[in-house]
């Protein structure tokens, strides 16, 4: 049940582990979902378990959950590499990571988060997905902390203010740490 972390790890390598069920989480209340219930969604349309009471009950259509798991985004590795290892996109994962981090492991959220994306990249598209994410990450439950991502849904009404969260407010913070390095990416050493 280890973090697997990418330092110095070829980008083909796969992790120790990959996340086994999502375990949403609000204050004490706690359910895991496993992650081959969202891979038989994607499959079939049709929500299994937990799953299927879960977006019953938040009047959520599967069939439309599942073309969202089946949507890939295409990605350079190296370039996707590069950035995360920048301030920039520091920033960025620890914004998600606050959101999304190994259960019981909540310090390991940037290096799984880092790991996840980088080797769930589809060597032979470029693509990621939802579920190429899931596969790779190296956690066994990946943690879902409910009120931080209602939080986020209701600062983002709409993909444009997401991306604007992520984008724009790292770089405010970047501009009071250092005023003369405005609007510059440079890696960690």
């Amino acid at each position: 049940m280890g973090v697997g972390l990418l330092a110095g790890t070829p980008a083909m390598t796969l992790p120790a582990a990959a996340a086994e069920n999502l375990v949403f989480v609000t204050g004490a209340f706690r359910r895991s979902i496993p992650v081959s219930d969202f891979e038989v969604l994607a499959r079939t349309g049709t929500a299994p378990g937990l799953l299927g009471d879960a977006l019953r009950i938040g009047k959520q259509d599967p069939k439309q959950v599942a073309a969202l798991l089946n949507q890939s985004v295409t990605l350079p590795l190296t370039l996707v590499s590069r950035l995360l290892n920048t301030r920039i996109g520091e920033a960025i994962l620890e914004r998600l990571a606050r959101i999304f981090y190994p259960l019981k492991v909540p310090d390991a959220g940037v290096p799984a988060m880092r790991s996840a994306m980088v080797l769930g990249i589809d060597s032979k598209t470029g693509s990621l997905s939802a579920l190429s994410f899931l596969r790779a990450y190296p956690n066994e439950e990946l943690e879902v902390n409910i009120p931080a991502l209602l939080a986020l849904m209701r600062k983002a009404s709409s993909i444009a203010d997401l991306a604007r969260f992520f984008t724009e407010s790292p770089l405010d913070g970047l501009k009071g740490d250092n005023q003369a390095g405005e609007g510059s990416a440079t890696a960690k050493p």
